[in-house]
């Protein structure tokens, strides 16, 4: 059986990590080893973790660092990046079994389609361009998660430790020829959407990555998106 290891970085999840914890310790058609990497959490993040038999390891503050870190300590072939506040589809197991099964994905990423917990216009709009940005230009949300072989991973040299861009910078190394989308789509969270606006947050994007493409460095990029 597959040993997948699923690495989740943490900061004050304590509301939201029960329930994506839940949908990873699900698994049946592979056998999953999770592990929380929290970057200072000052509520019940690791603890909840704990009590669910998920290892948990502490590591500087920003997803870059933290899923470099989680990578470096997790126990298995394949790797599995997964936000706090995402949750797996039912069968999930099967579909990330399916694919690593092809020895043709030993040298490929697959993600997940990406849905909101949000029954708006606004949040179907969004969904839709992310399914555009990842098929025409290969730029995933970093929230699709991202599943690859540990090889693969290790060759292109990781997650680097950026305080923003962390996933643009992995999956531009990746290349979209070499990008699948997995027959699944993840539910994460529209919070950041509803609080600041879906167009607001659409623009914020934008120009974070026109900045990053422009060369501006990440930690200024972090500025801007706040």
């Amino acid at each position: 059986m597959l040993r997948l290891a699923v690495i989740i970085p943490t900061l004050n999840a304590a509301a939201i990590l029960p329930a994506t914890l839940d949908g990873v310790l699900g698994a049946r058609a592979v056998e999953v080893a999770p592990l929380v990497v929290d970057g200072g959490s000052r509520d019940a993040t690791c603890e909840i973790a704990r009590e669910r038999g998920v290892t948990v390891i502490t590591a500087t503050r920003g997803r870059g660092s933290q899923l470099a870190a989680g990578a470096a300590a997790a126990q298995g072939d394949w790797l599995l990046f997964l936000h706090a506040d995402t949750h797996l589809p039912r069968g999930w197991d099967a579909l990330a079994a399916a694919f690593a099964a092809d020895p043709a994905n030993r040298e490929r990423a697959g993600v997940f389609g990406l849905h909101f917990d949000d029954s708006s216009p606004a949040a179907r709009r969004v969904e839709a361009i992310a399914a555009w940005r990842a098929r025409w230009f290969g730029l995933p949300y970093g929230d699709q998660g991202l599943l690859i072989a540990r090889e693969f991973y290790e060759a292109l040299g990781g997650f680097q430790p950026l305080p923003i861009m962390e996933d643009v910078a992995m999956v531009r190394r990746i290349g979209r020829t070499r990008l699948v989308t997995l027959d699944g789509f993840v539910t994460t969270s529209a919070v950041r959407y509803r609080r600041s606006g879906y167009a607001a947050r659409l623009l914020r994007n934008l120009v974070c990555l026109t900045l990053y493409f422009a060369g501006l460095p990440p930690r200024l990029i972090a500025r801007v998106y706040g």
